[in-house]
């Protein structure tokens, strides 16, 4: 019978639950209180904790002892609650003065970490150290996110490199991000790196962007540049120099995006990046150098013993391999984590693994309490205690650690069977990995590669083994970049195959939290070394979360999402069996487009399997930038849009077998008992449009969309960008039988649209504005707010609302649901449509 842990282990793990239930607490803030508060719970907490700590040394029952060490997690947690409630603080007092937004603003500073380069600009962070607007001296936070944009004049951009010293001129903004359901949290993201504030470099003639130095501090970033201007000038496939850049340097914006796409497929993107694995790999090596080196000098045999040598070494080798790869948060946590280990065997404390491992996650998330919302987090440490859990890890290290110790000793036949047992032990370890993490991948994203078993079987050792070592040692001997990069493109070959079949990725929509915390633990129940009754459990309780329950409206209702993709448009609809996205958003930059970064993961969280209708409005870029990546990314029955015969979307369609017809006015169908109609373009409109050059904004498909449940009638009005003189059109022709609960506010609020007879004829008790934080067109125009205001007509934005829905559950902003306190205060903003979003300036900072 299993027995408990020993007094010393029990209070280390209530410690661990602790430490993570208080970060974890802390974290659901949605504001911050004041530091008095903080200080006064730490402070109680810390009151606690000393005084059970008291009661134990008094010599306690054994009974009683139990209770004590189970009392540490109210006290610890409240204590770490506290702390962390205090350094987040901190963090956020580093906050860009709401003032300065949107205002040139003259800046000395030097660049830091690896500036990335695209064809129409550069990204990088820059520390500022003095600042000016006007004549006065400024406080900017200490890191930045900036992009140089090339100029419409065609002028090259200049070289830029991490240490150079620059006086630029700078227009910057609070981080702010877009807020869907399951979408990616870009304002975490920055505020865990410390980055306050976002922005772009501007070019004024009177006070010119100048070079002031090179070389002002930032050695291994330097030193990083260097090495990934070497392998680029060295190696002639982008890809693979990419791929060899990322794990020499840690460089991951090197690998190109359709790379980065195959990596995801085959399940084999972990490996791409300074994880875990390299750098524990790279401390394994380096600590056998260390044991074979220590070994043939008996003086520092008598000054260390060998084994201990090697930990501290592998350890020192580790860090500084971190360090060089740009100590990235996996990479942090991977070093914390080694140096637990290291430093208990150094202290002679024999710890049991649970409790080696939990000491590790206590020391990773006192340090960095918000990488427990991170993925990375909960997969790796899952990872590692599934391995220690199962003994799998423990019998590889025992396997290795043999090689490394008695390599002279070994005969051949030896070495067949340490082999033998090696490849069969990485095997099983592969198999509790896979099939231990595919309930925290489908909870975190959603899908799963079905050929992630076998890519990983071939690209760990390749990766790990090969081409990570070559790409190291490269930086000393630059002609072992040549056969890595070789390697690399085998290996991307064969993965391309692997990820050919349909079935390669599987998906399932996002499940509710129970089923996701069903799941996690039947893959526990299952792979840990329990009796099979207990196993048995497993595979029922995994149900809930490999097929979740998809909610779907009734049949006459729908549900509306009006999704957050900044400057752009799109709305997603949802009968009882069938969906329609209305446009696709923007495209943000060459690589990088609404379709691949927001709707595409939405659609597979909500179970979508496919789009029925994708209704593009017109061609302008905010409205179609991400429907060539959806059209390759889900399967489409249909597309109805104004564009042009000749527009290369209509042939992207027709290669994928798509049905293509035209937005024509008049055009009816119902799905589900709901009804569908077009009220614009004209037959006419269309064809005048393939002989005479017109606006694209004039021939915006106007969808009308009518639905009931409650017991009423609900209506809503999807317009494009549909202008003054198309408004008055369809007043003229329908009148009051434009009426509609849901007005799409035409053109994102721009002047040019939103007429008071086109408002007083559809009358909507709600208008929802797309557009993007402080753009550069100003949207929502005042005067446009105002005359909704006058009618009484709530509006709402994206900026502080995030992603909208409506239907029979109701209607509710995504922002507000989830507000934290790193997040943009606007959605803490009113949504009565009197507030001006740009009070500084139409320019756009991004």
């Amino acid at each position: 019978m299993p027995s408990f842990p020993p007094l010393p282990g029990l209070r280390l793990l209530a410690a661990g639950v602790g430490v993570v239930l208080g970060s974890s607490l802390q974290l659901q803030q949605a504001r911050l209180w004041l530091p008095v508060h903080y200080t006064a719970l730490s402070a109680l907490g810390l009151a606690v904790l000393v005084l059970l700590f008291g009661l134990d040394r008094r010599g306690p029952l054994r009974e009683k002892a139990h209770a004590l060490a189970l009392a540490i997690v109210p006290a610890l947690a409240a204590a770490i609650f506290g702390v962390t409630g205090l350094r987040a603080g901190e963090r956020l007092a580093e906050q860009l003065p709401a003032e300065l937004e949107g205002r040139d603003l003259a800046v000395i500073g030097v660049i830091a970490g690896l500036p990335q380069r695209s064809p129409e600009a550069w990204r990088f962070h820059f520390e500022p150290h003095s600042a000016r607007i006007g004549d006065r001296v400024i406080d900017l936070p200490s890191r930045l996110s900036l992009g140089w944009y090339a100029t419409p004049d065609g002028a090259e951009l200049p070289a830029l490199r991490a240490g150079q010293r620059w006086q630029l001129t700078l227009r910057l903004k609070r981080p702010h991000g877009l807020s869907n359901p399951h979408g990616f949290d870009y304002e975490l993201y920055l505020f865990e790196q410390g980055v306050r504030a976002t922005g772009s470099v501007r070019t004024v003639h009177d006070t010119p962007n100048r070079l002031l130095g090179d070389g002002e501090g930032h050695v291994v970033d330097r030193l990083r540049q260097s090495v990934r201007d070497a392998i680029t000038a060295r190696v002639a496939d982008a890809s693979s120099a990419g791929v060899l850049a990322a794990l020499a340097v840690g460089d991951q914006a090197a690998i190109e995006r359709d790379d980065w796409a195959l990596y995801r497929q085959t399940g084999v993107a972990h490996l791409m990046s300074i994880s875990g694995l390299h750098v524990t790999m790279f401390a394994w090596l380096a600590g056998l150098g260390v044991d074979a080196l220590w070994r043939r000098s008996r003086r520092a045999m008598g000054a260390c013993p060998t084994p201990l040598a090697a930990r501290w070494g592998g350890l020192a080798a580790a860090c500084a391999y971190a360090v060089f790869a740009g100590w990235g948060v996996p990479a942090q946590r991977t070093v914390l984590m080694l140096a637990s280990v290291v430093i208990l065997g150094a202290a002679g404390l024999r710890w049991s693994w649970p409790l080696v491992w939990t000491a590790a996650m206590v020391v990773v998330t006192a340090i960095d309490p918000w990488a427990l919302l991170q993925p990375g987090y909960w997969l790796s440490f899952a990872a590692v205690g599934l391995l220690l859990a199962s003994g799998e890890a423990r019998g590889l290290v025992a396997a290795t650690s043999g090689l490394a110790t008695e390599p002279m000793r070994l005969r051949w036949q030896g070495a067949a069977a340490w082999l033998v047992r090696l490849l069969s032990g990485g095997l099983r370890t592969q198999a509790i990995a896979t099939l231990g993490l595919a309930p925290l991948t489908l909870v975190f994203f959603q899908q799963l590669s079905l050929v992630g078993f076998a890519a990983n079987l071939v690209a760990i050792p390749v990766i790990t083994l090969g081409v990570t070592p070559l790409a190291l040692l490269g930086v000393l001997l630059p002609p072992l970049w040549g056969p890595a990069a070789w390697t690399v493109a085998q290996l991307n070959a064969g993965l391309q195959w692997l990820a050919t079949p349909d079935w390669a990725v599987w998906s399932v929509p996002a499940a509710a939290p129970w089923a996701a915390a069903f799941g996690l633990l039947g893959a526990a129940l299952a792979l840990l070394p329990l009796p099979w009754t207990l196993r048995s459990l497993g595979l029922p309780l995994l149900l809930p979360l490999l097929a979740p329950a998809v909610p779907r409206p009734a049949e006459g209702a729908y549900d509306m999402t009006v999704i957050d993709v900044g400057q752009g448009t799109s709305v997603l609809l949802r009968t009882a069996r069938h969906a329609l996205l209305y446009d696709t958003g923007p495209q943000y930059a060459r690589e990088a487009d609404a379709g691949g970064r927001v709707l595409l993961p939405l659609l597979r969280s909500l179970g979508e399997e496919r789009l029925d209708l994708l209704m593009l409005s017109h061609r302008d870029s905010d409205h179609v930038g991400g429907a060539a990546t959806v059209l390759r990314g889900l399967p489409v029955t249909r597309l109805a849009s104004s564009l042009e015969a000749s527009h290369g979307l209509l042939a992207l369609a027709g290669a994928l077998g798509v049905d293509r017809e035209p937005c024509v006015a008049g055009r009816q169908w119902t799905w589900d008992g709901v009804q569908f109609e077009l009220l614009h373009p004209t037959a006419e409109a269309l064809a005048s449009a393939e002989r005479v050059k017109t606006r694209p904004n004039t021939l915006s498909c106007v969808l009308r969309v009518s639905g009931r449940w409650g017991g009423q009638v609900h209506t809503v009005l999807l317009t494009g960008d549909l202008e003054r003189e198309q408004e008055a059109r369809l007043v003229a022709q329908h009148g009051r039988a434009l009426a509609s609960e849901v007005l799409l506010v035409p053109h994102h609020g721009s002047k040019t649209s939103s007429s008071a007879a086109f408002l007083d004829a559809v009358a909507p008790r709600m208008a929802v504005v797309q557009a993007g934080y402080r753009n550069r067109f100003g949207h929502p125009a005042p005067e446009v707010l105002a005359r909704y205001a006058a009618r009484g007509i709530e509006v709402l934005d994206s900026p502080r609302c995030g992603a909208w829905r409506f239907g029979p559950m109701g209607a509710a902003c995504w922002r507000p649901q989830v507000r934290r306190y790193w997040h943009h205060p606007d959605a803490d903003s009113t949504h009565n449509g009197v507030e001006v979003a740009n009070p500084v300036g139409p320019e756009s900072t991004d």
